[in-house]
């Protein structure tokens, strides 16, 4: 079938969707599409990499008596920018041409990418390393003629409640006094070895895996996404990343982070608050500190923004 067949036969189908209705049937705040897999092309450290992303593409449906969008020209859309690697730009682009394709339906567009994006990591003492994966979020929306750009991230960390570091701390005391008395010298070497034993360490403070959830808006001339320099500052601020590569070595180093940062949910926060207002890239930020408790049934959260008026809402 040549080109003129194809446009013959397609002028003569049918397009339900661009029909409008005779009286108005309300607008629509947004229309388009969810979980759409697509490769996307990233650039870090002067490499492009390749990324299987998830993304949602939506623009509003400003016009009462329309039917619908055009779902197809927004997956095409998306398909062209895929060519190109993801910044800041490339998603400013993609924005205008979404308004420009539905120039007379929509005045909003609205586009997240989602996928996990991994980097490796040294050990903490041994010769070894191994791959961490952070899940990531790039956005981009036009809303009332303002564009907003934003990176979100996920980065795992272990946190050690210093409440029960003190009770276990008591339980060791108490232990201590029953075994050596409560006045006199002790051995020395004795008190090594107690150290060292079951009987000695009869209590463990508890920890748990934890998630800080971040959402940044990038300032307005941004050229690219800082994912790694921005997962390097958190996990800087918290101390106790979780690690891949585990030697004895790397698990005694790891504890002895953990015990020299031990953290409330609000203080894994205000560590990671006062880090992102230090970082003159970041407009303005959303973040959500989850603790997995090993002691409860129920997690712990704090919540906190930069808040500026008219930023991130303080809302979990």
């Amino acid at each position: 079938m040549n080109s003129l067949n194809v446009v013959t036969f397609t002028a003569g189908m049918p397009d339900i969707a661009n029909q409008a209705y005779q009286q108005p049937q309300g607008t629509l705040d947004w229309v388009g599409m969810a979980e759409v897999h697509q490769p996307f092309l990233l650039e870090e450290e002067g490499a492009q990499v390749r990324v299987h992303g998830r993304a949602q593409i939506y623009v509003d449906l400003g016009d009462p008596q329309a039917k619908g969008i055009h779902m197809s020209r927004l997956y095409l859309h998306l398909q062209e920018a895929a060519q190109t690697p993801l910044t800041p730009n490339a998603l400013r682009a993609l924005l205008d041409e979404m308004l420009a394709s539905h120039a007379e339906l929509s005045t909003r567009a609205f586009i997240e990418i989602r996928f996990d994006h991994f980097v490796r990591r040294p050990a903490l003492k041994s010769d070894n390393s191994g791959w961490n994966s952070y899940p990531i979020r790039l956005r981009a929306q036009r809303l009332d003629g303002e564009t907003r750009v934003e990176l979100g991230v996920d980065v795992t960390y272990s946190s050690t409640c210093p409440c029960s570091a003190a009770l276990a701390r008591q339980l060791i005391q108490r232990q201590f006094e029953s075994d050596f008395g409560e006045t006199g010298s002790v051995d020395a070497a004795a008190v090594h070895a107690w150290l060292g034993s079951e009987q000695g360490i009869v209590a463990t403070p508890h920890s748990q895996r934890s998630v800080a959830q971040l959402l940044t808006r990038l300032e307005e001339d941004a050229t690219r996404f800082p994912i790694t320099e921005l997962i390097d500052e958190v996990e800087g601020a918290l101390k106790t990343p979780v690690q891949a590569a585990v030697k004895r070595e790397d698990e005694q180093e790891f504890a002895r982070l953990n015990g020299q940062n031990l953290m409330f949910c609000e203080d894994a926060a205000r560590r990671i608050k006062a880090t992102l207002l230090a970082d003159a890239s970041v407009a303005d930020f959303w973040v959500r500190v989850n603790h997995y408790e090993s002691l409860h049934g129920h997690d712990a959260v704090a919540v906190v923004t930069a808040g500026l008026e008219n930023g991130y809402r303080p809302i979990p």
